[in-house]
């Protein structure tokens, strides 16, 4: 997806479509960058189409139902999607049982924390949820975590993107 089709979802559908792009984000589907897709918010906010606290909080909003998501896919159906990883890729069974010890000793710091490493922080809502670590402390920990991380996505699409979008014709 390129970044002049998702600006033209925005335009097309405004912030239903921020919403439902960074949730996709934070299901981790292939082709949707936090990279790409916040700071385009953030430049949409920087034109007036939006306001920059809108934007960001549907961006947290859209991020957290994500994260719960895979919490939830990983409290109901973890141990046994667990366990067929682990019969298919049995290399991978240390790994795999040092990332669930490394939450359950963390918690919600660890949570936090990877909110804010790439590619980490969209996996591991499901080893929370396998893990059965609670889910209010799971939603606050995930929420600080996403909040920082969008608020520097966003927060550089509105301060740097919209001369950069000039610079490359697309504004």
């Amino acid at each position: 997806m390129t970044m002049e089709v998702i600006s033209q979802y925005f335009t097309n559908y405004g912030a239903i479509a921020i919403f439902v792009i960074v949730f996709l984000e934070y299901l981790n589907l292939p082709g949707f960058p936090a990279g790409v897709i916040m700071p385009l918010a953030g430049i949409w906010a920087a034109q007036g189409k939006i306001p920059f606290v809108v934007a960001l909080l549907i961006t947290i909003a859209a991020g957290l139902l994500g994260s719960l998501l895979l919490y939830y896919l990983g409290y109901k159906g973890g141990e046994l999607f667990l366990q067929k990883c682990l019969n298919k890729f049995p290399k991978q069974k240390p790994l795999i049982e040092e990332k669930l010890k490394w939450i359950r000793e963390k918690g919600c710091v660890g949570i936090f924390v990877s909110k804010l490493i790439p590619m980490v922080r969209t996996l591991v809502s499901i080893p929370a949820g396998v893990s059965r670590m609670n889910l209010l402390k799971y939603a606050v920990s995930s929420a600080l975590g996403i909040s920082i991380w969008n608020l520097f996505f966003v927060g550089a699409g509105y301060l740097l993107g919209e001369s950069v979008f000039a610079y490359l014709g697309w504004a």
